[in-house]
């Protein structure tokens, strides 16, 4: 598989967040074999939760499955660019490469707002940005119209 499969399976699971009313967001984390080890969607509106983001679910599932907190060397692919919790929560997972699709102009911390990973924190991830953004910002576009 390559970048674009995978972001295709985090745009999937982003798809499953419209019947619960959740903004369209998943994440896929993937091993450095090449498997995918977690993989998350939206699901404030669903859980309740504030932190039920698609990139934190998928963290803690792939911690669950390599049974550690350090993804290192791990890859999380999403849907948008990660706001300050899910940087946060990446960083602090070791996670070793984050590739987003849209931009985030609102609370994006991979440089639309700000760059956590480019502050003096202890582990920087390498960023790519863009990666089938079109598809992802349509379908982030097409639920925030059907909102109105």
């Amino acid at each position: 598989m390559d970048h674009e499969d995978y972001m295709r399976e985090a745009l999937e699971l982003a798809r499953q967040c419209l019947p619960d009313g959740d903004v369209p967001v998943g994440c896929v984390i993937v091993s450095p074999d090449g498997d995918v080890i977690g993989w998350g969607r939206n699901q404030r509106e669903a859980a309740g939760r504030a932190t039920a983001h698609a990139e934190v679910e998928a963290i803690n599932m792939a911690c669950s499955v390599v049974g550690n907190w350090r993804l290192t060397d791990c890859t999380l692919y999403v849907t948008l660019e990660p706001c300050p919790m899910c940087a946060g929560a990446i960083i602090n997972a070791r996670i070793g490469t984050v590739r987003y699709g849209a931009k985030e102009g609102k609370s994006g911390c991979c440089g639309s707002v700000l760059n956590l990973f480019e502050e003096r924190f202890n582990h920087r991830p390498r960023v790519y940005g863009g990666l089938l953004e079109d598809e992802c910002r349509a379908l982030l576009e097409e639920f925030f119209q059907n909102l109105r």
